[in-house]
């Protein structure tokens, strides 16, 4: 539970490290694939860190190894809406991480990854949106840091 917290801060940092030292000098679709997936670990880590916490307290018999079946489990189990909100997130980020890219502007400030979701949904993903996401799942990592430890909403 606290080894997965502690991946998940990791991942954090790397996702740092990506936006604000490799995507700056950067500017590549590529570096923003690696900042999303870099993302999406941190959101795994900690879902797992909060199923973990579940199981401890017997509040669920195991832990699935499928990604959304993980997400289905955890959204029963911690009913709240900021969880609920987060998971959206995370099942976005998965989806963008598997479809079909396309890039535009590469190597400028307004560098664009284009991807074409569920059922010919066009989302582009660029440095402010990327900034968005991260803010997210740093959010993310701080409502599971409080849940595992057991501390109330700041």
């Amino acid at each position: 539970m606290k080894e997965a917290l502690d991946n998940a801060q990791q991942e954090l940092k790397r996702v740092d490290h990506l936006f604000y030292v490799s995507l700056k000098y950067t500017r590549t679709a590529d570096m923003m694939r690696h900042m999303v997936e870099r993302l999406i670990n941190a959101f795994s880590f900690g879902i797992e860190s909060l199923l973990k916490q579940a199981k401890e307290q017997k509040k669920i018999e195991d832990i699935p190894n499928n990604p959304a079946m993980s997400v289905e489990l955890l959204m029963k189990t911690f009913t709240d809406e900021d969880t609920a909100n987060y998971m959206s997130l995370y099942l976005r980020l998965r989806k963008i991480i598997r479809a079909p890219y396309s890039k535009r502007e590469e190597f400028r400030r307004h560098v664009t990854m284009t991807c074409t979701i569920d059922n010919g949904e066009i989302v582009e993903v660029n440095i402010d949106i990327l900034k968005e996401y991260y803010e997210t799942a740093k959010n993310f990592i701080n409502h599971v840091e409080r849940i595992v430890e057991g501390r109330e909403e700041e």
